[in-house]
């Protein structure tokens, strides 16, 4: 097998690989900031940015190492949400969400030797409504801080969540299903 290279630092996507049977792989994030995608539809804007993350890891990469990138964003009420500033901003994000569904999205982008494929998974969250108490203790945890929409599936937050029509997985950070199909696709076995 190639060497994987995650161009990620998000803990979740390192935990979403090894729980697929991923024990080989190297951590080695984008530079620089995150790349923006401007006022591309939701789909598109999270496959750009995995396409940037990777583009900027691949350039340093070896010949044979299969890069994997990619973002994930909450899109709700025509905006595309992403991870909040501040607890302000935490708060109110969750606000917005509380009651309410919304869509998370994730673009993959797989590289290898000059060749690329990509993929979009969504998912619809509904969320329960939150009292201000609710979303005013979660804040106070730290745990939305780093992520698109200021929530995490896997933590505190399950507590929010009604239901979810789609890949579960997409919501933490990472579709394996999709990332699989687009390894196969490129002709390569994560395992």
């Amino acid at each position: 097998m190639q060497r994987l290279i995650l161009a990620s630092a998000s803990p979740r996507r390192k935990m979403l690989l090894e729980q697929m049977g991923c024990r080989d792989f190297i951590i080695r994030p984008a530079p620089g900031p995150e790349p923006e995608a401007g006022d591309l539809p939701p789909d598109e804007a999270v496959v750009a940015v995995a396409l940037a993350k990777g583009q900027a890891v691949a350039a340093g990469a070896a010949p044979g190492d299969l890069i994997l990138a990619a973002d994930t964003e909450v899109y709700f009420g025509g905006t595309l949400l992403g991870k909040p500033q501040d607890e302000a901003g935490a708060r109110e994000m969750l606000a917005r969400l509380s009651g309410q569904k919304h869509t998370v999205y994730t673009g993959v982008a797989l590289f290898l030797d000059g060749r690329v494929v990509t993929g979009v998974e969504a998912t619809d969250v509904f969320f329960d409504t939150i009292t201000p108490e609710d979303i005013a203790a979660y804040v106070a945890s730290g745990e939305p801080m780093d992520k698109a929409g200021a929530y995490g599936l896997q933590g505190r937050a399950a507590a929010f969540i009604r239901r979810i029509e789609g890949d579960v997985y997409n919501v933490i950070g990472l579709p394996l299903n999709k990332l699989a199909a687009l390894a196969r696709e490129m002709g390569v076995g994560l395992f």
